[in-house]
């Protein structure tokens, strides 16, 4: 497997291993251009959590990590899995989430 291959995936496709440890895969029926809109949410969410931990901002830190528990549901990584969820639930989960990241951090939105 080279780097381009991505992570390891279990056989049934719901998870991910990396570095020996299983996480929860993206859903996978996510647009590309939606998964790559929350993916950029959730690094500019990571950054704002590493910028307010090192700040001591403990409110700012609550704020950035909900940020990321927001983009980890809408891209299908927490909350119900997707592959238990209609494909009208994952719509309407990954569009919620998305319209809410949107709000919070508009510099982060593809017009």
């Amino acid at each position: 497997m080279n780097a381009h291959d991505g992570p390891q995936k279990t056989p049934d496709g719901h998870h991910v291993v990396i570095k020996g440890r299983k996480w929860r895969a993206t859903d996978p029926s996510l647009p590309e251009d939606v998964a790559a809109r929350l993916r950029r949410h959730l690094m500019a969410a990571r950054r704002a959590v590493r910028s307010a931990t090192t700040a001591d901002d403990a409110a700012a830190e609550r704020l950035a990590r909900a940020r990321v528990q927001q983009a980890k549901t809408a891209l299908g990584e927490r909350g119900t899995p997707w592959w238990e969820q209609s494909p009208e639930q994952c719509r309407r989960r990954w569009e919620e989430h998305l319209a809410k990241l949107d709000a919070d951090a508009p510099d982060q939105r593809d017009s």
